[in-house]
């Protein structure tokens, strides 16, 4: 009764994705040598319990040849475990069922058979459902490509795709890539890989994901990552991992389910000598049933993942799970997690008669040549505003003050108060002095001060709502970040963080990691660059952003594909969620065998009555793990969707 959830195959997922799915349910469900043995053995009870066509009057045939044709597969599966010194509930039904028929009661030992039978059926039926699941997630892909090469338009298989090719997908075609688009316009429904429940519009220099559905125009698409390397690739490398790893709770199951076999044998034992009734013997034996939690504990962990992955969170193992589902202290890192990591123009604030676009066409054209992150920032702004800026015939630039540049019959300078002060331009208190802190850049022509632009880091509109959400779990949030204090403090501020430390060198944060460790705090520590890698590495958790450095996805135990940190917060309740189902069990099949032994000793279970409270317990507890697997949609309601949205989409356009 203890199943492997074997979902994928640890080397080419591309077999899973081709393969038969009647193939999966047959080996995982009721298939018809499973329905023969279960209708023999149905038939053999009913022929031993009416007496009918038993050719020896003491001995009934009937009866051994049902428990040897029933029992066959546990018998072997018990012996197994034995050899592997492994204690497992298939060993007491196996005695429990022998020792029925040593005394002659083949009716008892053929319902017990047919009741572990049963169980075992069902189980695989809900293993197989929890399979389904999470392939109907993640068979996304094409198994052909379209790709320009050469000048010419071919179809390649996709496993000749090579990074930097130019592939073409129409639409309501899965994206086979992790890329940019190179051209075209599209909606792309990227709910599977992000999270994100509305389609995405794309445009050139746009990310797609492999596993996204294109919707509707055609696009065409660079390659930068292919297979295991893509989001895709990420998302089955962590079902796999879920699937061969085990947490120290599973682990715990499996201890505990050893446990309560030897306390049944015992109990049995204990009940003969002092009743010498062996009716209530076997019931004592049958009734204890810990295959809930043994089956149940991976299927939880495994539909946790898969939930997670839905949401665009890769979790690497169950391990990472279970310890995310005990956080109570989230570390933050500010830039690339908190903010987007990248300055834009807050506000800018015009001086005197000078409107905003002389001001942003100034500065602009003062900064076209600039490589300061400040500078770029400006001259995107104005070509979002559709601003006209001209090129400068001079430009010279100083390091820590600003720009000097000739426009025209104008000289323009952009940059600190230290550059106006040494040019001897007056600098009027800005209007919007009371803005928040962000690095200021000003500007002056021919003399005369024009005003101040404020470029800041743009902080993601979902981190508010994941700070919410960590408060209402109880779990404290601290910012640990490089920046300038002023900076971590208006942050800070704007999320409701309450605590924070700035200015952190990377050494500094390792230090504070472990030191919140050694206080009892349960640390998850999100971040995106190679600063954050040893800190990621330190906590107990790391959760790394997507679109962070490479050597910090390496170090983190999760990471965030779609770049939300709401989404880690969700995946923070589901890894309590599945935390609370396991340890629900666990308890409840405590309770159950405890109470079905107290009354099988006592004479009031007889032993066809204990198998079916074992097998409705195990259910239960399977069922319950169940509930965490992520709902597969059939095909028609993903093409009446695929076609509803591609209707929308085109009535908005």
């Amino acid at each position: 009764m203890e199943h492997a959830l074997e979902i994928l195959p640890p080397e080419d997922h591309t077999a899973q994705v081709r393969q038969d799915p009647r193939e999966d349910d047959q080996s995982h469900g009721f298939g018809w040598f499973e329905a023969v043995r279960f209708l023999a053995v149905a038939g053999a009870a009913v022929l031993v319990r009416f007496h009918l066509g038993e050719p020896i009057p003491h001995l009934s045939l009937i009866g051994i040849a049902g428990v040897l044709i029933g029992g066959w597969p546990i018998f072997k599966e018990a012996a197994q475990n034995i050899a592997a010194r492994r204690m497992t509930m298939e060993l007491s039904m196996s005695i429990a069922i022998l020792a029925a028929a040593a005394i002659s009661e083949f009716f008892t030992a053929l319902i017990i058979t047919l009741f572990v039978l049963a169980a075992e059926v069902l189980e695989n039926l809900t293993v197989s459902r929890g399979r389904r699941a999470i392939r109907d997630q993640l068979d996304l892909l094409p198994t052909s490509v379209t790709v320009r090469r050469a000048g010419g338009i071919f179809e390649v298989d996709a496993s000749d795709l090579r990074i930097g090719d130019s592939v073409l997908v129409n639409p309501g075609g899965a994206v086979p890539v992790d890329g940019v688009v190179l051209s075209g316009h599209s909606f792309v429904d990227q709910s599977r890989i992000t999270g994100e429940s509305m389609p995405v519009e794309k445009v050139p220099g746009a990310l797609v994901y492999a596993g996204s559905m294109n919707r509707s125009g055609a696009l065409e698409i660079g390659t930068h990552r292919i297979g295991r390397d893509t989001s895709y690739g990420k998302i089955i490398e962590a079902v796999e991992a879920a699937e061969r790893s085990r947490a120290p709770v599973q682990r715990l199951a499996d201890r505990l389910a050893s446990y309560l076999v030897y306390f049944a044998l015992a109990a049995a034992a204990l009940t003969f000598l002092l009743s010498r009734d062996i009716r209530s013997t076997i019931s004592v034996i049958i009734v204890a049933g810990a295959c809930g939690i043994a089956a149940g504990t991976p299927l939880a962990i495994l539909g946790g993942i898969g939930r997670a992955a839905r949401l665009g969170a890769i979790v690497k193992g169950g391990l990472y799970l279970e310890i995310l589902g005990r956080v109570n202290t989230v570390v933050l890192d500010k830039t690339g997690t908190l903010t987007f990591g990248r300055t834009v123009v807050r506000e800018a604030f015009p001086y005197a008669s000078t409107s905003e676009n002389e001001l942003i066409a100034s500065a602009a054209s003062a900064e076209l040549r600039s490589e300061h992150p400040l500078g770029k920032a400006i001259v995107a702004h104005a070509a979002a505003k559709g601003i006209t800026v001209q090129e400068p015939e001079r430009f010279d630039s100083s390091p820590g003050l600003g720009i000097v540049a000739k426009v025209g019959d104008s000289t323009i300078l952009a940059g600190n108060r230290i550059l106006m002060s040494a040019h001897q331009i007056p600098i009027p208190q800005p209007s919007g002095s009371g803005t928040r802190v962000a690095s200021e850049v000003m500007v002056a022509r021919n003399g005369r001060f024009l005003g101040t632009i404020m470029i800041a880091d743009t902080v993601r509109p979902e981190a508010r709502h994941a700070i919410e959400e960590f408060d209402r779990m109880k779990i404290g949030t601290l910012l640990l970040t490089g920046d300038a204090e002023p900076v971590a403090k208006d942050i800070a501020a704007q999320l409701g963080i309450p605590e924070l430390a700035a200015e952190q060198l990377p050494e500094e944060k390792l230090a504070r990691i472990s030191r919140l460790k050694e206080s009892g705090c349960v640390v998850a520590m999100v971040g995106d660059g190679i600063n954050d890698a040893p800190a990621l590495t330190a906590a107990d958790v790391g959760v790394a952003m997507g679109s962070g450095t490479d050597v910090a996805q390496e170090s983190a135990g999760i990471v965030l594909l779609g770049n939300n940190l709401r989404k880690f917060a969700e995946t923070a309740k589901i890894a309590r969620w599945t935390r609370r189902i396991i340890w629900q069990n666990f308890a409840g099949t405590i309770v159950v065998d405890l109470a079905g032994m107290a009354l099988a000793a006592a004479g009031l279970l007889d032993p066809s009555v204990a198998a079916f409270i074992h097998v409705a317990s195990e259910m239960t507890f399977i069922l319950n793990s169940a509930r965490l697997l992520p709902r597969t949609s059939s095909t028609t309601e993903s093409a009446i969707g695929l076609q509803s949205q591609e209707n929308t989409l085109a009535k908005a356009a």
